[in-house]
């Protein structure tokens, strides 16, 4: 096989030098924003293939989220020939893999992100990598800055195992490190800073190879480059704590101010406002500092009925519909590719997706016994427990995305609109608990925020979110009051509708068949949806009543568990007291998706909807606000 020259995509000699390393070379490569990285890594994945003859399933590829796995896998089916059946996995998503594979007796899904990193991390030390079918000739991983702690520790077990047999291309930008935050400890945090950069120059020595790709291929326009120059001061931050503090702060303010100086976009009352953002035909990103802002700012477009996307946490998955559908409509345990492909046509199929890509998509993780076949069960049960393949769960683009800047880390964009920036001021006085004061988290994340936009840069007021608050006990956003124990709303996550029954079933008693296309054909991502109190009877001692999810006024699910634990903790002022009374309604929501999702095969059977227990539930998300009488919308509990 030859690569074929693609001359609208040539590369620069920095680049080239990337590209041309021996599959043994260990090779470090800082990559400022916009330097061209992922389409670099695609081309070096196809040399390895091609020129160096690697075998696909002798490359490891890593990245921090699914946004980033989803950016490099489309550069690999565009612009790579050899590397096509090389897989893109994120760092959990490699770690699920390879401990259900180590230890397929053990539930995996009950432990935590971070536990189940732990656990392979021992696995990694105690030979599990070997066992696999293919040992790691080659091991390529992005977005190096943004490993800390436990990934961090993973990683370095992974590489330091196979130092003496493999290579490695590790790629990074200590100026885009922000996900430091993930290190509770302000002085521990300090300490992650480029200790994993450190780490691979001690540890490797002589033999390691660093490059550097300086050049912006992203930026088209003043606005966008102007933040460009501080990638380096960032990447040279003193190591004196109180240095790079001042330094940072002198940073921060500089780039607020050049962000200051750009165009205001606007009033989202305004109707020409939203007609901008409803009608630009290219992408628009709405960065925000957290996810408070993000939610509070979705509500608002969402009343005023501009369609978007609300960026979901990279640890947030949906399957695809066509999945579940795939699934229902054989009675067959296994599948070739041609029956495959058959019903693939009467199925929704994104349009930017291909037969032959997405059979190899499932067959990473369902292949059967004999050649090009498709194991059904094994598919159902990567399904049922998280571990398809990245590129299938990714979300589909939208032209206007509301995100945090953490969530759109790795991504670009046409036109980019941040909320205007907090000013930064050190603390008067530091009480004995730790500040948790991080001027150069805050520098990096505005430098990673400015950075997105391929051409118009604009800046949007802060909206009024002093109400949204954070649920650490929960990891979830809640709307307060003027009490500190008011409770008014309370964001929705992923895992809030139940999944245990097909939608229709579970105490609402609906046509399961009519649900299904009502879920299939007549529910759009934006449209509305609340919650309704089905009865005042808790679940559980530790739980709420159960609520009904209602869509264009029909009943088509229920809530999880998970969510009734957490509504009733918080509502719970406290550990001697009890709720006396819940939410009746719960409104605000929309539908982020319909997803597919697999569970018991008998309760699938009895709703008719095939054998193989797969079935479709909508996505909600949003800031729900409670009110407490069917009669009226009260706002603030009493």
């Amino acid at each position: 096989m030859t690569i074929t020259p693609l001359t609208e995509h040539c590369l620069t000699a920095a680049q080239q030098a990337v590209v041309d390393q021996p599959w043994d070379a260990r090779v470090l490569v800082t990559a400022g924003a916009g330097a061209g990285k992922t389409h670099t890594l695609a081309r070096r994945l196809d040399v390895l293939v091609e020129r160096e003859e690697l075998e696909a399933g002798e490359i490891l590829v890593l990245s921090f989220s699914r946004a980033a796995v989803r950016e490099l896998t489309v550069r690999i089916e565009r612009h790579a020939v050899a590397a096509q059946r090389v897989r893109v996995q994120t760092f959990d998503s490699w770690a699920a893999t390879l401990l259900n594979r180590a230890y397929p007796d053990t539930d995996w899904g009950a432990r935590t992100y971070d536990g189940r990193i732990e656990a392979a991390t021992e696995a990694i030390d105690k030979g599990a990598v070997e066992a696999g079918e293919y040992v790691p000739a080659h091991v390529v991983i992005d977005e190096v800055q943004d490993l800390v702690g436990a990934r961090r520790e993973m990683v370095e077990a992974l590489l330091d195992r196979f130092q003496e047999n493999s290579g490695f291309t590790v790629v990074g930008d200590s100026a885009q490190a922000v996900y430091g935050f993930q290190v509770s400890d302000p002085d521990e945090r300090a300490e992650e800073t480029d200790r994993f950069l450190d780490w691979v120059r001690a540890t490797f020595g002589e033999d390691l190879v660093e490059l550097h790709l300086s050049d912006n291929f992203r930026a088209r326009s003043e606005a966008a480059r102007m933040a460009l120059p501080y990638g380096a001061q960032l990447q040279r931050l003193p190591r004196d704590p109180a240095e790079a503090a001042d330094e940072a702060e002198r940073i921060h303010g500089d780039l607020r101010a050049l962000l200051l100086s750009e165009p205001n976009f606007g009033e989202l009352s305004d109707a020409f406002v939203q007609a901008a953002l409803r009608d630009f035909p290219d992408t628009t990103a709405i960065l925000c500092r957290d996810n408070g802002q993000a939610l509070t700012l979705s509500g608002r477009l969402s009343d005023l009925g501009v369609p978007h996307t609300l960026q979901r946490s990279a640890r947030e998955c949906s399957a695809p519909v066509w999945l579940a559908e795939l699934l229902a409509a054989t009675g067959s345990s296994t599948l070739g590719r041609t029956r495959f492909e058959e019903l693939l046509a009467d199925l929704p199929v994104p349009s930017c997706s291909t037969p032959e890509a997405l059979w190899r998509s499932v067959r990473k993780v369902a292949r059967g016994a004999g050649r090009g076949i498709l194991d059904v069960a094994a598919l159902h049960r990567a399904l049922a427990g998280g571990r398809l393949p990245d590129e299938l769960t990714a979300s589909q683009p939208s032209s206007l995305v509301i995100s945090t800047v953490h969530r759109a880390k790795g991504l670009e964009f046409d036109r980019v609109v941040i909320v205007e920036p907090r000013v930064l001021k050190k603390p008067a006085r530091v009480r004995k608990k730790k500040y948790d004061y991080d001027p150069a988290a805050e520098a990096r994340l505005l430098y990673v925020a400015m950075t997105r936009a391929r051409g118009d840069l604009y800046v949007l007021d802060a909206p009024d979110s002093w109400l949204v608050r954070k649920d650490k006990r929960l990891d979830r956003w809640y709307l307060g009051g003027r009490s500190n124990w008011a409770r008014n709303g309370i964001e929705l996550l992923a895992t809030d509708v139940s999944h245990e029954q097909p939608p229709g079933m579970e105490e609402i008693h609906q046509d399961t068949a009519e649900v299904r296309q009502f879920l299939l054909n007549e529910v759009d991502p934006g449209t509305p949806a609340e919650l309704v109190l089905m009865h005042g009877i808790p679940v559980a001692a530790d739980q709420s009543p159960p609520y009904a999810v209602v869509i264009e006024g029909r009943r088509i699910a229920v809530v999880s568990k998970s969510f009734r634990a957490d509504l009733h903790r918080m509502l719970r002022r406290n550990a001697h007291s009890e709720v006396d009374r819940w939410p009746s309604l719960i409104t605000g929501l929309r539908v982020d998706g319909v997803e597919g999702v697999a569970a018991s095969p008998a309760a699938a059977e009895a709703a008719g909807l095939g054998g193989h227990g797969a079935w479709l539930v909508p996505r909600l998300s949003g800031l729900g606000r409670f009110y407490w009488h069917k009669s009226g919308r009260d706002g603030e509990r009493a």
